[in-house]
Parts: C-alpha cells; structure tokens; sequence
C-alpha cells in the first residue's frame, strides 16, 4: 500500500512511519525539513509544507491512503492544512484517512451534548489545541471520505504496552493517559481496520 503520513517528524508520526516501513508498504512523508528524516528503502521525502496546495497535491497523487499526525504547534495548521488535504483527497480519489486528535472532542459522560473540551470533565484551562482539532473534526464530518480520528488522552512518551482500551465517541472510562508507542501502533493498524470508519476513538490504558 502506498501511504502518506503528515507530522512525520513528531513524537507520534515517526512511530507511525517505522511501523509502516516495517511492514513493507511505499512510505511518503511532506516534511518542511527533510534532514530530520533519515532515507530508507521504501521511503519517498517530499519537502513542503501541509499548508501549501501545491505541496500537499504533490503529496497526495498516487497515494491509497493518509495519516495525518499533524500537531497543532499554538498555530491554525491543522485547521488550515484539512481542507488542503480534503480536496487533494477527492481529487485523486484517494478515500481514506486517519488523523490523530484529542480526547477533548471526544462526547462528554457528563454532558453528552457537549465534546470534553467544552464540559466540566476538562481540567484544561486553555483549549486552543482542542478547538484546533474541533475545527478538523468538523471538516472531516462534512467531507464524504472514510475518516478515523484516534483520539488518545495525556500523552507521555511511556513505552509500548500493547494492551489498551478503546472506544468509538468518548474516552473510555477511567482512562488517564496512553503512551505515544500504543497511540502510533493503534492509529496505524486503523487503515486496514474499517470498524471505525466516520467516527472518532478514544483510547487510554
């Protein structure tokens, strides 16, 4: 499978694109500085950035899939780059993505009518990030693609655990933190996993 992975230089993506190069598919990855990643067999560079048409175009032609570990950086790239990346998507006919969110746009336990972020259940005071991945959410929602959003809570580097919980819509209960090594082993295996097609999972120990 050809696939593209956004935020391949971060904590989550680079796991992300070890898993994926293990497992003998053609990587792509768009990074802004190409010297962060190291060349390997299977590996294709693309210098750019997720913010700019032409670039993420280039990206996405040829590609089966996307993942976007994308963060947010205190900037609007998230919310700037998805509509880029949605209409690369249908114009290549490329239909699946999987992005890496937040548990605060996640439905409320307490307050289903609200997500987490805007409930009584956030112990956040600053939600930008939160609102940030909101925006992406609701773009997804009003594309016609085959998204999944993984949704992991407090993310410490951890290590690899290889036991978790999940659950579509809300952040399952109890749940703390999840390690970014569980984070990238579950977001990958969703792009061959179709039970969360058009929807959004929380994970957590």
């Amino acid at each position: 499978m050809r696939i593209l992975i956004l935020g391949a230089t971060g904590r989550v993506g680079s796991l992300i694109v070890n898993h994926a190069l293990r497992d003998g598919h053609e990587v792509t990855v768009l990074v802004r500085d190409p010297g962060k990643v190291q060349a390997c067999e299977g590996l294709t560079v693309h210098e750019g950035n997720a913010c700019n048409a032409a670039d993420v175009r280039r990206a996405v032609e040829g590609q089966d899939a996307i993942i976007s570990a994308l963060n947010t950086d205190k900037t609007t790239t998230l919310s700037d780059s998805m509509p880029l990346i949605i209409e690369a998507m249908r114009e290549f006919d490329v239909r699946r993505i999987v992005t890496v969110g937040t548990a605060g746009i996640l439905q409320s336990r307490t307050e289903p009518e609200l997500l987490r972020y805007q409930s009584n259940e956030s112990r956040r005071r600053l939600t930008r990030a939160a609102e940030e991945h909101h925006r992406v959410y609701t773009l997804l929602q009003a594309s016609t693609l085959d998204w999944t959003i993984v949704c992991p809570t407090y993310l410490p580097d951890g290590e690899y655990v290889g036991k978790y919980r999940t659950q579509r819509d809300y952040l399952p209960e109890g749940g703390t933190e999840i390690s970014i090594f569980d984070t990238a082993e579950f977001t990958y295996g969703q792009i061959g996993d179709l039970r969360h097609v058009q929807a959004r999972v929380g994970i957590a120990y």
